[in-house]
């Protein structure tokens, strides 16, 4: 009775937004590049970023204006989550290959 009151209580307690599915977003590391090299995302929307190393070897997606890094191993995956994100473009890059491995995340207003 007093854990069915509980889980009663948490799920009032739990804001909408927490409900709210969070668009998601796919990049794929191939031959030491980013696949799309340019991803265009809502503005202003939190977004969950799939990053797929297609690579045998690990890449580490590092992006000093989304305050993100994440080694990614060789055939693995990795979820990111970011933003919200003010209008704008966001460079990312995989730190093992800076030459070759650049990207941007587009945040576009909708509409």
């Amino acid at each position: 009775m007093i854990k069915r009151k509980l889980m009663l209580l948490f799920a009032c307690a739990l804001p909408l937004s927490a409900f709210a599915a969070v668009p998601e977003f796919t990049i794929e590391i191939r031959d030491h590049l980013f696949f799309p090299s340019t991803l265009v995302v809502p503005a202003n929307t939190k977004i969950k970023l799939v990053v797929l190393n297609q690579d045998p070897t690990p890449e580490e997606f590092e992006s000093y204006e989304l305050n993100r890094e994440k080694v990614i191993m060789g055939g693995a995956k990795a979820i990111i989550f970011i933003g919200p994100l003010k209008p704008g473009d966001y460079p990312f890059f995989g730190e093992f290959n800076p030459k070759t491995a650049q990207g941007v995340i587009r945040a576009q207003p909708e509409g």
